[in-house]
């Protein structure tokens, strides 16, 4: 996600930042190829579900929203390197880090390939897992994400964390105070330059992905477009009366659009138009 909104994730009015936690979730720490990592899991059947956070958050800011949708199923998530409880190291906000990090916890730690539901840059990582690793993947939900770094028409001027943000780092966070600051600002610029996918790329993708995004979200519809028509396997929820807080703001609009796409991930309809394409090309 581009860098346009500071508050959306470190607002103290933000409870997708300091969520309650899920007494469903089992937290602990691992060591992730050498790298502490801070992770959560929910027991169950079937195959297993990777939930990817948003940019400068936590993993536990998708337990609230997205786990009703999870019933009965295996549910893994992390706090990526520098996020949340995970301390950080370098060149660890970079996608291509991060992605990479992705594909370590799905071959170490879930030991088989799982659904990625990636909010924001987490959808971003889902994004590039799938194209680099899609013997990992089976399938993909991409909230608010992007592929480009080109994706917004809108920008609102960089905002410093308040006293209470830095409070409220310092309880979760084993990095120092000051670094808080320091990794919005890094994340910012990596934002302007990153993601830099192809359309090319993303036709490669061969497993089932829905595409979510708010009718006033900050990606540029567009963008969000371009995404679904490009990914063969594509289907596309425009969500009414919701911005990029969407996970937040129509909670059970996401719920019921992750179960249909997990009962009915290559749907037939009655009027078959660009999914009759895809299946000619």
């Amino acid at each position: 996600m581009h860098g346009v909104i500071f508050t959306q994730f470190f607002s103290t009015l933000n409870p997708l930042m300091y969520p309650l936690r899920n007494p469903l979730m089992k937290r602990n720490y691992i060591s992730l190829r050498g790298q502490k990592i801070w992770q959560s899991r929910k027991f169950g059947i079937g195959q297993p579900v990777l939930l990817l956070h948003g940019g400068l958050s936590r993993s536990e800011s998708f337990d609230k929203y997205v786990l009703p949708a999870l019933r009965g199923r295996k549910v893994f998530s992390y706090d990526r390197t520098g996020h949340g409880r995970s301390p950080d190291t370098k060149g660890s906000f970079h996608f291509e880090f991060q992605t990479n990090e992705a594909i370590a916890y799905i071959e170490d730690v879930i030991k088989a390939p799982a659904h990625l539901i990636g909010y924001s840059d987490g959808g971003i990582i889902a994004l590039m897992v799938a194209i680099k690793r899609p013997d990992l993947v089976h399938s993909l939900v991409l909230i608010g994400a992007n592929y480009h770094y080109d994706m917004s028409d809108f920008k609102i001027p960089y905002t410093p964390p308040t006293e209470e943000d830095r409070a409220r780092y310092a309880a979760i966070s084993p990095d120092p105070v000051k670094t808080l600051e320091e990794k919005i600002k890094k994340m910012h610029k990596i934002w302007k330059v990153e993601p830099n996918l192809t359309l090319k790329q993303l036709r490669k993708i061969e497993c089932p992905t829905l595409v979510v995004a708010g009718d006033d979200d900050v990606v540029r519809h567009e963008h969000t477009i371009e995404m679904y028509e490009n990914i063969p396997n594509a289907q596309l929820n425009i969500v009414q009366g919701a911005s990029h807080s969407l996970v937040k703001e129509k909670p059970k609009e996401l719920q019921r659009s992750i179960k249909d796409f997990y009962n009915n991930p290559a749907p037939t309809t009655i009027w078959s138009l660009r999914r009759a394409q895809r299946a000619k090309s």
